[in-house]
């Protein structure tokens, strides 16, 4: 009996936009993916134990998800995220970059790691040819890689899909997992009266863990929720046309063409900004659209800053006001105009941060 070579994905950071490529593509090639549970206290206690003190909390639970796969696993699979579009202008955040070092130097006892770059410029078929790269340090070649990668871009397809429908990442990653077959599901969204884009980087989105559930609760709330993923591809390409600079980040870009996208569109009635404490690419991404919800008709702004002292109870109170101060204003019909600060309490500000 032949015993499968056994690779491991963190569930974090990338794999909550890229999880089904990689995952059919390993599946394909004849591995067995063994991929890290949702994120819980335990590998966020893993992660803070684990990393260095100055590390934002993205990578902390990087570190957290790795440290629970090195002894399950015979490979990892940390690659080195460079860029994916934008011929070489746009790149991903410094520690993407050297995350794959990152983990060698702080967790012992590491199995073999593939930390090929992907990067996906200046080049025919580049993703394709990493593939190749990848496949051939696993002893794999041939036409057996091909249809792994054609089987894996079709997989990718479909999870965008179920992406635009606000079907949450997580959900459609354990589906997988469980070996169900991907095929787009019909669902219609909950009745809502209010209707907020929440913006931000996947990885802190669609982490409920880390959120503090951010979605179900808004959802509970009668809340319709709008996200990047939902934005048309294209249209977040023109969105880009408008901005005087690109940034240099591509989930920065991705995020503040979002944010012009439903602003022009103007079918949202608020705004709310998950980033990370201590971000720096994001510290520049939420003045930028603050300042856009403000320029487009004074639209509301909450910001909700996220580490691993955050509450469960700070990001529910905060935005069950948030949400109370935007019916209010629809119900009295001001238009642009927010209620004065005295009628809604203690929400005499756009912006609110919970830390």
């Amino acid at each position: 009996m032949t015993v499968r070579l056994k690779i491991g994905i963190p569930r974090a950071l990338f794999s909550y936009l890229y999880f089904p490529f990689w995952y059919t593509f390993f599946s394909e090639l004849g591995l067995e993916v063994i991929v890290s549970s949702s994120t819980s206290k335990q590998s966020l206690d893993f992660g803070v134990k684990e990393t260095v003190n100055d590390a934002c909390l993205p990578i902390k639970l990087y570190h957290g998800h790795v440290a629970e796969l090195k002894d399950k696993a015979d490979v990892l699979f940390l690659p080195r995220l460079v860029n994916v579009r934008g011929f070489g202008k746009e790149t991903f955040c410094p520690k993407f970059l050297g995350l794959p070092d990152m983990i060698r130097n702080s967790i012992t006892g590491l199995p073999e790691i593939i930390d090929n770059n992907i990067e996906l410029v200046h080049d025919i078929f580049p993703l394709d040819k990493a593939c190749h790269k990848i496949a051939r340090r696993l002893g794999k070649s041939g036409l057996v890689v091909w249809r792994a990668i054609n089987s894996g871009k079709k997989s990718q397809q479909v999870f965008m899909k179920y992406l635009a429908q606000g079907i949450l990442a997580d959900r459609v990653i354990d589906i997988m997992i469980e070996g169900k077959t991907l095929q787009l599901l019909e669902e219609k969204p909950p009745s809502a009266d209010i209707s907020l884009a929440v913006l931000g980087y996947p990885y802190l989105v669609y982490d409920s863990f880390i959120n503090a559930d951010l979605f179900a609760r808004m959802q509970e709330m009668g809340v319709g929720l709008q996200t990047v993923e939902m934005v048309p591809p294209q249209c977040l390409k023109k969105q880009g046309e408008h901005m005087q600079k690109n940034l240099f980040w591509h989930f920065s870009n991705r995020t503040v063409r979002a944010t012009l996208y439903y602003l022009k569109e103007h079918k949202i009635d608020g705004i709310v900004h998950v980033t990370a404490f201590g971000c720096g690419p994001d510290a520049m991404v939420n003045k930028l659209m603050e300042l856009e919800a403000k320029d487009f008709g004074r639209t509301p702004f909450m910001t909700l800053s996220l580490d691993e002292h955050t509450g469960e109870a700070g990001v529910a109170t905060r935005v069950e006001a948030f949400v109370d101060m935007l019916r209010l204003r629809k119900n009295r019909g001001h238009g642009d105009v927010l209620p004065p600060p005295e009628e809604v309490g203690h929400l005499g500000t756009y912006q609110l941060t919970s830390v």
